[in-house]
């Protein structure tokens, strides 16, 4: 899949697309609908598929402070489309300038004189332009005049997750944010994952016998509430069972929130410097504090056993 960033490394000698525009953070249930239908839509017209997201998000930009915590970095929803079938991904970067362009001038330089778009594929709700004043009317309206189509999609999925609200990432960041990260793994499709550079900690649990692998995360990730999790780390090529702590550990009075992993029964692990992912499965306890490091250690052994049950059901 080819990755641009900014129109200008669009190649100049780029064909017909089908297209679809969008935040698409997480990629989740309802996102995969939309570029579904546009990758479907492109097969049958022999065209790639473009999707085209924004860096950094627009309410970083329109409203700065606003940023919303992120439920998947750039590289990883490419590497998501490029499973759902993407042709290609640009990423446009949202600036004060470009935040003012009007509906149409987006339409002209971005779909029409850059990817020539034949078909455009967007959820209901698409804004777009100066102050998010085009909508899917308008796109079709400008799609009359410039020669290409409008696919509006319903994107509407939803399941136990939430109540039954449907999915959405506003969805998805409210249950991570609760520690229900079985429910957001149902409105994404897929465990919810953090990721970034492992680091050096305490190492207290490297003392006791059970090292830790400590993530510098991605600026913004989705980090869900303090607890202990059964959940996977992917590092060194592998994606191993782990018990992961999120929270500033007030057994040793930390004031500092981390996201630790313990791959289950792997002392051997050197990773300090590589990049790392956690993945997290299900919510297993709360912080808590205890009276003694033995009862502490207890229940970090009953803690692995649950997570060892947990990732064996998957």
């Amino acid at each position: 899949m080819q990755r641009w960033r900014g129109m200008a490394d669009v190649p100049g000698d780029w064909g017909r697309s089908v297209v679809t525009i969008g935040s698409y953070d997480g990629v989740h249930r309802g996102h995969q609908l939309i570029i579904g239908q546009a990758v479907e839509a492109a097969r049958e017209s022999g065209l790639p598929t473009v999707v085209i997201t924004f860096d950094p998000h627009p309410k970083e930009v329109t409203r700065p402070g606003s940023h919303p915590p992120l439920l998947a970095p750039h590289d990883r929803r490419a590497e998501l489309m490029a499973e759902l079938g993407v042709d290609a991904v640009l990423v446009l970067p949202f600036t004060k300038e470009f935040s003012q362009l009007s509906p149409a001038e987006f339409v002209v330089k971005v779909l029409v004189e850059r990817l020539r778009a034949e078909l455009v594929v967007e959820g209901p709700n698409f804004r777009f332009g100066h102050r998010a004043a085009g909508t899917v009317d308008t796109l079709a309206e400008l799609g009359e005049t410039y020669g290409f189509g409008v696919r509006v999609v319903d994107l509407y999925a939803s399941g136990a997750a939430g109540g039954g609200e449907p999915f959405s990432s506003s969805l998805a960041r409210r249950l991570i944010a609760e520690g229900d990260v079985a429910g957001a793994a149902e409105v994404l499709g897929r465990p919810h994952r953090v990721e970034g550079t492992v680091v050096h900690g305490a190492q207290r649990g490297r003392d006791l016998g059970i090292p830790t692998a400590n993530l510098d995360l991605v600026p913004h990730s989705a980090v869900p509430a303090d607890g202990v999790y059964a959940g996977w780390l992917l590092a060194a090529g592998e994606r191993m069972p782990a018990a992961v702590s999120v929270g500033t550990n007030p057994q040793f009075h930390g004031t500092q929130r981390t996201v630790e992993a313990y791959a289950l029964d792997r002392t051997d692990l050197e990773l300090y410097g590589d990049w790392a992912a956690v993945e997290f499965g299900h919510f297993v306890r709360g912080q808590d504090t205890f009276d003694s490091l033995e009862a502490f250690l207890d229940q970090i052994h009953r803690d692995i056993d649950r997570v060892r049950e947990l990732t064996r059901e998957g």
